[in-house]
């Protein structure tokens, strides 16, 4: 008799996977700031120069993801045609850093931009598809590089422009992952995805794009808030509740809206903007943010907290910032998004109780 499967369909945005989707395995890819900070010795490769030997700031970029993605194929031994679609994304105007960075892996590739919460909405997207069995196996692949993004959004670094203290600093890195509808019986998975809450435009009228935690702190409010609530939960269900790029003027944003709510996630929150560089010695000022941020620091650290059963189960929330230069010069707020995902060891016997 075949096992009935139950709604997949929680609440008002979520979805409850009814097999997980195993989190094979994962690479990160970091610029040399990067390898300086708290994580340093975690990161599979670390750059010497932030060029990466190319000869502008979006090469390196590209560099970035062919390398990533390069790299986790190589660990979990797989060939390039074994991801059936590459699901990925960038900052960079008509997603230039994955276009010129992906092309060579010939793999269909759904091109997807959530500013700096791309990460979740890949990782999200290749889910649904590999659970939905339209495919077994799929890749992931984000980045953001400090040049190519403070040229893209702000000033070109030549311009020697201030910034102030409520910056992040646009981390160079990025995150490689491989989903698969079955776990390596020769090797335990990372991870397991088994739930999601796709988040909303969330839009406070904020317009100050050099204090970006407080613009996107909002949307990830609201996506945590809806998560909890469809899924029954609370904020003690998971070890740590992860957002991706807040920055500590963010996080402040964001505990404050949800003890608005009755909701107190103070005791097990992380934000991996916060994690990826080391206050005193590192001048990043609010701390980090971009596509890459998430990325690399679930890569090296989230997963092996959880592979190690330090953590056994986490919501990561990563959330974007949805401007533009030209949004941005006509004088437009700056909207937020937040993707959320349920992370779990792969020994939890009830990963969707």
């Amino acid at each position: 008799m075949k096992k009935e499967e139950r709604n997949p369909i929680l609440g008002k945005q979520s979805i409850a996977l009814n097999e997980p989707v195993y989190l094979i395995e994962s690479a990160s890819v970091v610029g040399k700031k990067e390898g300086e900070g708290p994580l340093g010795n975690l990161f599979d490769l670390v750059g010497e120069d932030d060029l990466f030997g190319c000869k502008s700031w979006e090469d390196a970029e590209s560099c970035l993801q062919r390398q990533a993605l390069s790299f986790a194929l190589k660990k979990a031994g797989w060939k390039q045609e074994d991801a059936r679609f590459l699901f990925a994304g960038d900052l960079l105007g008509q997603e230039i850093a994955t276009s010129f960075g992906l092309e060579k892996f010939e793999r269909p590739l759904f091109g997807l931009y959530g500013a700096c919460s791309t990460c979740a909405l890949s990782l999200t997207l290749a889910s649904l598809i590999i659970a939905g069995g339209f495919a077994e196996r799929a890749a992931c692949v984000t980045s953001s590089h400090f040049g190519s993004a403070e040229k893209e959004f702000r000033y070109p670094l030549g311009y020697g422009n201030q910034r102030p203290l409520s910056a992040t600093w646009t981390v160079t890195g990025s995150g490689a992952f491989l989903l698969a509808k079955q776990a390596d019986s020769a090797k335990p998975a990372r991870a397991v995805i088994t739930g999601m809450t796709p988040g909303k435009i969330v839009d406070f009228g904020l317009k100050d794009s050099m204090n970006m935690g407080a613009c996107m702190a909002p949307a990830a409010a609201s996506t945590i808030s809806r998560h909890l609530k469809d899924f029954g939960r609370r904020p003690e269900d998971y070890d740590k509740i992860i957002t991706g790029d807040l920055g500590t003027v963010g996080q402040t944003v964001l505990l404050d809206l949800l003890e608005k709510e009755g909701i107190d996630i103070s005791g097990n929150h992380m934000d991996c903007g916060i994690e990826i560089y080391d206050a005193k010695e590192q001048d990043t000022h609010a701390g980090g943010s971009g596509c890459g941020c998430s990325a690399v620091v679930l890569s090296a650290y989230i997963l092996k907290m959880l592979e190690e059963g330090v953590w056994k189960r986490v919501l990561f929330a990563p959330t974007g910032a949805l401007l533009s230069k030209t949004s941005f010069n006509e004088g437009q707020a700056v909207p937020g998004i937040s993707h959320c995902l349920v992370l779990e060891a792969c020994d939890v016997e009830k990963p969707l109780a």
